[in-house]
């Protein structure tokens, strides 16, 4: 065979999977019938020497041909099935050898009904399917990982166990819903890990995983592989009780914090307090002072500290400023021992510019809207999120769900809800588009928020949602089923303003 050159297979099609620009791994990578024989591919640049382990026959393994110099390597297997097991031994350029299962060779994993139900917008456990999910497949633990993004030429799994290089892991489209998935076996907890997204103009972006567990904070914004099955819960009295609750008949007291600057530690450089310490400093103040809830401050991960966690980044990982996930759900773990509940600030209304992370997803306006009078939240430099389209919908209700179900929260209080419902909010004439009756409401935002509540109360009894809403929006905490938005509660903030202007006058004068 000469160089270049591997049976069936065009050489323009390794040229194009070299220079990374080839759509479709699984049809250039792994296990492939050519005649009567089996001709398995594998590309690895860090490879100076690559091995066929079959189960049958370990003892006997059969050597690869590097057939390109950027490290396309190709054996074959003479009579053998396309479903023939077997491992990959890697060989790098330092003598070390690691022994794993092909990615190539397992078929696609994603279930047609996970598909079907994520593009109705209807996938209530989305964050169980989508992102990076340890999982054992056949003999081999690994680590799964998929991600919505319909208009990329190319998606590719880059970290630090494959150099960052995107033609190392390219994942697998599955076809007409956007999505692209892959199963890398071996892969571990802690490991860093981006998307590698090539868009249709040619354009290469590096981001964040939506829904990462856990990511990194500030300048460094990769995602890190997190198992969040581990911890166990020891608050199953107070999540029974909740389930029975009538919260706007009970007495309600709300301590209202930002758990980065409540307290510091002045003798260790001023530093912040970590997710452990507040379980052991914030919950007895809280008890002493006889609150009843804690209200964070958004706690979803965000590079900016100046936005007080209102321009969140991910939205499916407690910032990684004061622990690991574990350490959060330990924090609130307490709170419920100790019979405290806990109330998140929760941001679907926008969402910031930062180049890792939502923002032209893949390269195009995948989660915001493309027209800025619709797309662009003015007043603080941030993009809105597209509510009319059923997968940006089921990603933010998912994730609402997601912190009700794996991380136990009670309420979630939803941040800027007039921004959502006004279509001119903070917009003056010419800067705004009407909805198809010619008003100024969202209807699409409307009927997000409805769907929202309702799911949140049919899904977790007991819990609260609370709009903060700062207009005379009617029926704002009324029953969608009478015409309401559905909130359990309204935070009313012209009320708020009125009181502290009443209460910061001189006594004699009021």
């Amino acid at each position: 065979m000469k160089r270049f050159e591997i049976a069936g297979l065009p050489s323009d099609e390794v040229k194009n999977f070299v220079a990374g620009t080839h759509s479709d791994p699984f049809r250039v990578l792994g296990p492939h019938r050519v005649g009567d024989d089996l001709e398995i591919r594998v590309f690895r640049p860090d490879a100076r020497k690559i091995e066929i382990v079959l189960d049958r026959d370990p003892e006997e393994p059969i050597a690869a041909q590097k057939v390109q110099q950027d490290g396309f390597f190709c054996a074959t297997v003479l009579g053998a099935t396309r479903d023939l097991p077997y491992h990959l031994r890697v060989t790098a350029w330092d003598g070390s050898q690691q022994l794993t299962r092909d990615p190539y060779q397992y078929g696609p994993i994603m279930g047609e009904v996970d598909v079907h139900l994520f593009t109705e917008g209807q996938h209530w456990k989305i964050y169980e399917k989508f992102g990076a999910h340890l999982r054992t497949i056949g003999d081999a633990t690994g680590v799964y990982f998929a991600v919505w993004a319909p208009n990329a030429q190319r998606v590719s799994v880059v970290g630090d166990f494959n150099d960052w290089d995107g033609r190392v892991n390219p994942m697998r489209k599955l076809i007409g819903s956007g999505v692209w998935e892959l199963f890398l076996p071996g892969i571990k907890q802690g490991a860093h890990y981006k998307f590698e997204i090539r868009t249709q103009t040619g354009a290469v972006l590096l981001k964040s995983d939506p829904f990462a567990f856990f990511n990194q904070h500030g300048k460094s914004t990769a995602s890190m592989v997190y198992d969040l099955e581990r911890y166990v819960w020891n608050d199953a009295a107070w999540m029974e009780s909740r389930r029975t609750r009538d919260w706007p008949k009970s007495a309600i007291s709300t301590y209202e914090v930002h758990l980065g600057s409540w307290r510091r530690k002045t003798e260790e450089g001023n530093r912040q307090l970590s997710y452990l310490e507040l379980a052991d400093e914030l919950l007895p103040y809280v008890l002493e002072m006889g609150y009843t809830h804690i209200e964070l401050l958004p706690v979803a991960e965000h590079p900016f500290e100046g936005s007080w966690g209102y321009q969140v980044t991910n939205y499916y990982a407690p910032t990684s400023r004061f622990g690991p996930p574990d350490d959060f759900r330990h924090f609130i773990d307490k709170c419920h021992q100790a019979g405290t509940g806990v109330i998140m600030d929760w941001v679907p209304a926008h969402f910031p510019k930062d180049a890792h992370a939502l923002a032209e997803f893949d390269g195009t306006d995948l989660y915001e809207h493309m027209d800025p009078r619709q797309g662009e939240q003015q007043d603080w430099g941030t993009l809105i999120f597209n509510f009319g389209r059923n997968e940006v919908r089921n990603f933010l209700i998912g994730n609402a769900l997601f912190w009700l179900d794996k991380y136990h929260v009670d309420g979630l209080r939803v941040d800027a809800v007039a921004s959502m419902l006004y279509l001119d909010y903070s917009r003056k004439p010419g800067q705004w588009i009407p909805n198809v009756y010619g008003g100024r409401e969202n209807l699409d935002a409307i009927y997000f928020l409805k769907r929202f509540n309702e799911v949140c109360y049919e899904r977790f009894p007991g819990i609260m949602t609370i709009a903060e809403e700062s207009t005379d929006w009617p029926g704002v905490s009324r029953p969608t089923y009478l015409g309401g938005l559905g909130f359990g509660f309204k935070w009313n903030m012209g009320w708020m303003h009125d009181f502290l202007q009443y209460m910061s006058i001189d006594p004699i004068y009021r």
